[in-house]
């Protein structure tokens, strides 16, 4: 008996302090670069001999990869905030896989940003808590409208990386590869949040999130 009361009193159930420490606590390794990709990096082993973009090619790449790593610091915090308050163990599953994946896009984008002798936005503190709050507002508007702003997130990042495919300098293969597998990925977790029964989101809400894209993209391709 003596032994039960123990093993009661020693056993501790996860509150909800405990979920958010680990969310600070990935917050941490997301913005100090200290996650780790699952899956290779499509672009390959750079060569030792590569002879790298220069001058305005380079920024211009350098510019694209750090709006593509800002928009993973994005996806990243918001599908985790999205997580946090979810009671459906399925679509939590989903929400914490596609951010798994969104964890390979950042190190990637990181790992081309160093290639290109560059650097994050600085500014990548405030998007993560900033797309982090967002993603526990949706989190409080039901699952079909959570499911929902992952797929329309999803939704305009396809546009989005179509756009930086189409404006990437012709001889960066290293990049367009990585943005490839990014936007097939993104398809992917689209058409899975659709599958789980997304519903569209309001039109002002998707403008919103077009017009706060537009400021995200702007000011991180310079900073």
């Amino acid at each position: 008996m003596t032994q039960a009361i123990t093993e009661t009193e020693w056993k501790r159930r996860r509150g909800p302090l405990d979920a958010v420490l680990t969310e600070v606590g990935r917050a941490l390794q997301v913005l100090d670069g200290s996650v780790a990709a699952a899956r290779p990096n499509p672009a390959g082993p750079r060569p030792v001999d590569a002879v790298e973009l220069e001058g305005d090619h380079a920024r211009h790449a350098a510019g694209l990869m750090r709006v593509n790593h800002v928009g993973e610091i994005c996806a990243q915090a918001l599908y985790r905030g999205q997580a946090l308050f979810c009671r459906d163990a399925s679509i939590r599953a989903v929400l914490h896989q596609a951010a798994a994946e969104e964890v390979d896009h950042l190190v990637w984008c990181r790992q081309r940003l160093d290639e290109l002798r560059s650097r994050p936005s600085v500014f990548n503190p405030l998007w993560y808590l900033g797309a982090f709050s967002l993603g526990v507002v949706a989190s409080r508007a039901g699952i079909p409208y959570n499911l929902g702003f992952m797929a329309e997130t999803e939704r305009q990042v396809e546009e989005h990386l179509d756009g930086h495919l189409d404006t990437l300098p012709p001889q960066d293969e290293r990049s367009r590869r990585i943005v490839t597998q990014m936007r097939d990925d993104e398809i992917g977790h689209r058409a899975t949040a659709e599958h789980h029964g997304a519903h569209r989101l309001p039109a002002p809400v998707r403008m919103a999130m077009r017009g706060m894209s537009r400021v995200m993209t702007a000011t991180a391709y310079r900073l």
